[in-house]
């Protein structure tokens, strides 16, 4: 039987930590706390860190020089009920409008559901989504939660060209593509919000332990926070 997490050396300056290999609330949770403690340890000199669905890379800015000893002191940590840093999480409130206009795939996801598009509405913006992690391009939120109902395989061709702010369902997954790019989900909705803006401190704003809720707008409401956003007047529930 396994023990998990697992440690083991990743190149000569990291160690990737690794759970059970499923989606999980409980095991993004656990690793959000563990890489809160490991934070903490400022003289370790940690360059960076990685989070999966069920995995922690720590990355190191000099060479490990005793991986064992290494592996052991994050053991250590991992079971130290005391060095538990608080985690402060947020709950974003991202607007979304399902137009078909928009949503150019929620006509078809809706008839090969067999449920109406007001369903599809429904059962997807009732539903509070965790942010596991950030991948596939820079902004683009892993999240978990999507209701078994609307489950629906990415296309068999993917598109050249998906628009900043797409809203699409892949599979068991939901996501907002935070530029314009190739991809092969099935397009719901719309958001006026940018997942990504190098400009910022935090070009993000969500991180993993989030969560996000999508709250459905009319198309003139989508278009009035387009131009409250290019006024620097719009803010974001959270």
């Amino acid at each position: 039987m396994i023990d998990f997490p697992t440690y083991k050396s990743f190149g000569d300056r990291a160690i990737l930590v690794e759970w059970p290999s499923e989606i999980d609330n409980n095991i993004i949770e656990d690793i959000n706390r563990f890489k809160n403690k490991i934070l903490v340890k400022k003289d370790w000199d940690i360059l960076d860190y990685i989070i999966g669905y069920n995995s922690l890379t720590i990355v190191f800015k000099s060479p490990i020089r005793n991986i064992k000893f290494k592996i052991e002191e994050l053991k250590v940590l991992k079971k130290d009920a005391t060095s538990i840093r608080k985690m402060s999480n947020n709950l974003w409130q991202i607007p979304v409008c399902y137009e078909p206009e928009f949503g150019i795939d929620l006509v078809t996801l809706a008839q090969e559901k067999e449920i109406t598009i007001e369903t599809v509405i429904k059962i997807h913006s009732e539903v509070t989504y965790k942010v596991f992690f950030t991948g596939f391009l820079p902004g683009f939120l892993y999240l978990g939660g999507l209701d078994q109902r609307l489950h629906m395989n990415r296309k068999s061709t993917p598109r050249n060209k998906v628009p900043k702010g797409a809203l699409a369902i892949g599979g068991t997954q939901t996501g907002v593509y935070p530029q314009e790019s190739p991809g092969g989900w099935n397009i719901i909705g719309k958001t006026p919000i940018s997942f990504f803006d190098i400009e910022k401190e935090e070009p993000c704003f969500a991180k993993s332990g989030d969560s996000i809720q999508f709250t459905p707008i009319s198309k003139e409401r989508f278009l009035e926070i387009e131009k409250e956003i290019k006024q620097g007047i719009y803010s974001l529930n959270k």
